[in-house]
């Protein structure tokens, strides 16, 4: 989700709330500690240089168990933080305590914000060698597959 995205979904709100993808809840006192414009210039392992901005939230919980952060509020966190750091309209990284500092990306279900789990990958597999993931097809499928796409017309055999 976009930063624009992020910020017309909050008017709509009454509440802000973050979920994991496992369905647990971000507990609802939490604090926004940080908000930031990051740029990360790297070149891959094929040698091709490449460049990423990121907005980042990061998501804190203390123990004042009646704070609530209303969606106005942290509207207005976003637009001073886009004043003061030249934000971007871009991704958006959330950052939030697991075993160790966890990041996000964010969705939304239409009701609350869906901290989504994050991978890595290679950027340039075909230039480092490695193999392409061969597509797994279930031999009683071969027969359905070939009636399916194969007429007396068309050349197969």
């Amino acid at each position: 989700m976009k930063l624009s995205e992020l910020k017309g979904i909050l008017p709509t709100l009454d509440n802000v709330q973050f979920q994991l993808e496992n369905g647990t809840f971000v507990p609802k006192h939490f604090h926004i500690t940080e908000v930031g414009f990051i740029t990360k210039d790297f070149i891959d392992c094929g040698g091709t240089i490449r460049n990423e901005k990121a907005v980042s939230l990061q998501l804190w919980n203390a123990n004042d168990f009646s704070h609530r952060l209303k969606p106005e509020k942290l509207l207005k966190i976003i637009e001073v933080s886009e004043k003061h750091l030249s934000i971007e309209d871009a991704e958006i990284e959330i950052e939030y305590q697991g075993d160790t500092i966890s990041k996000y990306a964010l969705g939304f279900d239409g009701t609350h914000f869906i901290l989504q789990s994050k991978t890595t990958a290679c950027l340039a597999g075909d230039k480092c060698g490695i193999p392409q993931q061969k597509q797994k097809v279930n031999l009683s499928e071969l027969q359905t597959m070939k009636s399916s796409c194969c007429t007396s017309s068309s050349g197969c055999f």
